[in-house]
């Protein structure tokens, strides 16, 4: 096994792991830098490998995950984004579907569209929804539409016209006619992106592409340059949404697919984690310095949705940007240790602004005023000053206390420490509303599943979070603080390709189907071939089918192969049984239609093996003692200290008790006790349900 790098940036902190040819990791953290995060990956990665005495050249294999895109579209920094549409329809993205995503709320504010009307061109055309051609396209009159936004100022522009998915004809063509006029204009075409029904979503979908394609593409061609400049010979990946990772090339083209790159990492490296410790039923719970993501994961894998919305409002289904990607189905809320705490109408309020990495918390000494989670940590004992971030960072608890007292103890005529305890809380309350939507708004109760706690802060709250939903069992892997970073390691190369096909499983033509299946395995193995994927590559179909008549549909798997009776039958037990465990009950007697067709090219997945945990202890275990506040014990109490790295296989902790490691500390809350496994994972048990 060669040398494989990957790096993580986050809102606070950029991550990062090398693996050696022998498999161990070598992980570190440093702060994400602004404007520009490359600079913090790059000077991050030629540290980590001067630590290994490695050179570039020896590294064979480069994956990135970022939240880049999804920052672009949130803070709407994207200029000259326009948008080309079929005529009587350029209001798609103002209307919507119409609906009110909080019915009672009176001062509801629907997302804004991303594209100003006058940026908004239309064409004459039209295609029924057959895919037949009613009206032929006006090039004269899509030169004119073309023309005017070039003019605006328009560079990126995203076409999308009715039923396009259908019969692409008018899109390519359109094309064209702008690669004709204004040649400086880069162009997204939906049947390329999305080429799926519901106009809305289809439309949203384009044009978030097109919003930051051009930052996207810029992001990613100076990072790859910068690593061939540095020795780097291979191929640059990045990870998408849906937890594969494809070529930095390729997202370029489909930087839509990589708009929540950073978190599904994190998710699927809990997935692992269970299966490592055989629970394989569990919410993956990833707080950082910014936000906090959370997932489902049953029987091993984490759960996907083709139906992803960025930037919800209070976790509101239809309050955010529609994207139909595939998407690992996470809950991201702004709820992390750089969480800005604030005294809001006599009571404590925390989030979702963060102070992320510049100017940081206040006890980080960089420019911060405001109080923020670490800073309550620091406050409450939880956290070392003096071994932040493996000691990189050095903690000023006097400044942190300051801000805490002015800013959120004397307003409120709360004590130092209940403040900090509030913040704490606070925090904590968010973070289990969020939890509940990823487990009991899915139909699981949480407390038949197990929580993975992970990221910078994960750790510090996992156990109090687990202990007010019930979970029994807190999985607390080794190197938390960098678990997204390692599971860029252990992503299959991937690209999943889809079609809507409406047709009655009754009534439908096999041979049609098959057909169209060929055409997306063709498109989707070319591109995960792209990745230099030289085995054999895995095709995975799936489809989404619902009762004729219905809204909404659930994915179903489809079986490999040509589509004969016995195939389409499969096709409708396994809808009837995916129905009934959602719902409760199915009705085989009920037609079924299918939707959208799905397909996936899979490559082979890399191996990551993860250190194991000595079998006996390595030099004193126990660092000593430090003040900290358990409100079970009525304040701060002497609480002992661990060094995660001395900890042995089996060795067994209770509660009150902290573990430190370099990425990540760990509280155990009194009451709980927690065993070291061999792969060196925390299990803590609750002593709840």
């Amino acid at each position: 096994m060669p040398y494989r790098v990957g790096f993580d940036v986050g809102g606070t902190f950029t991550d990062f792991v090398l693996q050696s040819p022998s498999g161990d990791l070598l992980t570190a953290k440093r702060l994400t830098t602004y404007p520009d995060p490359s600079e913090a990956c790059l000077a991050g990665l030629d540290d980590l490998l001067a630590q290994s005495a490695v050179s570039w050249s020896d590294v064979s294999q480069a994956t990135h995950g970022t939240t880049l895109g999804s920052n672009i579209v949130i803070e709407r920094k994207a200029r000259g984004v326009g948008l080309l549409t079929t005529r009587g329809f350029r209001d798609v993205l103002i209307i919507g579907r119409e609906k009110r995503y909080q019915v009672y709320d009176l001062q509801i504010e629907k997302p804004v569209p991303l594209i100003p009307r006058r940026f908004i061109g239309e064409v004459t055309e039209r295609i029924l929804a057959d895919g037949t051609v009613r009206t032929e396209l006006d090039e004269a009159d899509a030169r004119r539409a073309i023309r005017a936004l070039a003019a605006r100022g328009v560079t990126t522009l995203a076409i999308c016209l009715l039923h396009a998915y259908l019969n692409p004809v008018h899109e390519r063509r359109l094309a064209a006619i702008a690669a004709e006029v204004a040649p400086h204009v880069t162009v997204t075409l939906s049947h390329e992106v999305s080429p799926t029904f519901r106009e809305y979503e289809r439309t949203s979908t384009t044009v978030v592409n097109a919003y930051v394609m051009t930052a996207i593409r810029d992001y990613l061609r100076g990072l790859a340059t910068a690593m061939t400049g540095r020795g780097y010979r291979g191929r640059l990946f990045v990870m998408q949404s849906s937890g594969g990772i494809a070529t930095a090339e390729a997202m370029q083209r489909y930087p839509v697919r990589m708009i929540e790159s950073g978190p599904a990492a994190g998710a699927l490296m809990a997935a692992a984690y269970g299966e490592l410790t055989g629970h394989r039923d569990l919410i993956a719970f990833d707080m950082g310095g910014t936000t906090a993501k959370l997932a489902l994961i049953e029987a091993g894998r984490p759960a996907t949705t083709t139906a992803f919305e960025l930037h919800r409002v209070n976790n509101a289904p239809g309050s955010g940007l529609p994207m139909n990607i595939q998407a690992i189905d996470l809950v991201e809320i702004g709820a992390g240790g750089g969480s800005i705490a604030r005294a809001r109408l006599g009571v404590v309020a925390v989030g979702p602004e963060s102070a992320s990495s510049t100017p940081g918390p206040v006890c980080y000494d960089r420019g911060g005023v405001e109080p923020t989670v670490t800073d309550a940590d620091v406050v409450l004992g939880y956290i070392n000053p003096d071994y932040f971030a493996g000691g990189s960072i050095t903690l000023r608890p006097g400044a942190a206390a300051r801000a805490i007292e002015e800013r959120i103890g004397r307003p409120l005529g709360l004590s130092l420490e209940d403040a900090a305890w509030g913040i704490h809380t606070i925090v904590n309350t968010n973070m289990e509303l969020a939890t509940r939507v990823v487990s009991i708004e899915r139909g699981r109760d949480p407390r038949d599943l197990t929580l993975v706690a992970f990221g910078g802060s994960g750790p510090v709250h996992g156990c109090r979070l687990a202990q007010a939903l019930g979970i029994p069992r807190v999985i607390l892997p080794a190197a938390a603080g960098v678990t997204a970073a390692i599971g860029l390691l252990a992503a299959e190369v991937k690209f999943d390709v889809a079609r809507t096909y409406v047709r009655r499983l009754d009534g439908l033509d096999p041979a049609a189907v098959d057909a169209m299946y060929g055409e997306m395995a063709a498109q989707a193995t070319e591109v995960v071939r792209e990745s230099a994927v030289a085995g054999e590559v895995a095709l995975v179909r799936s489809a989404d089918a619902r009762y004729v008549g219905q809204g909404y549909e659930l994915t179903v798997p489809v079986p490999g192969g040509r589509l004969d009776a016995d195939a389409l039958v499969r096709v409708r037990a396994s809808f009837d049984e995916v129905y009934a465990a959602r719902y409760g009950y199915a009705n085989p007697a009920e037609p079924v239609e299918i939707v959208t067709w799905k397909l996936s090219a899979v490559g082979g997945a890399p191996r990551i093996a993860l250190a194991k945990a000595a079998t006996r202890s390595v030099g004193e275990s126990r660092k000593g003692t430090r003040r900290a506040y358990f409100p079970e014990t009525r304040g701060y109490v002497d609480t002992p200290v661990y060094d995660r790295y001395a900890l042995a296989a089996g060795t067994s902790l209770s509660g009150p008790a902290i573990v430190e490691e370099r990425e990540s500390t760990t509280v155990l809350p009194p009451g709980l006790t927690a065993a070291v496994d061999e792969y060196a994972n925390l299990i803590a048990e609750t002593g709840r349900r």
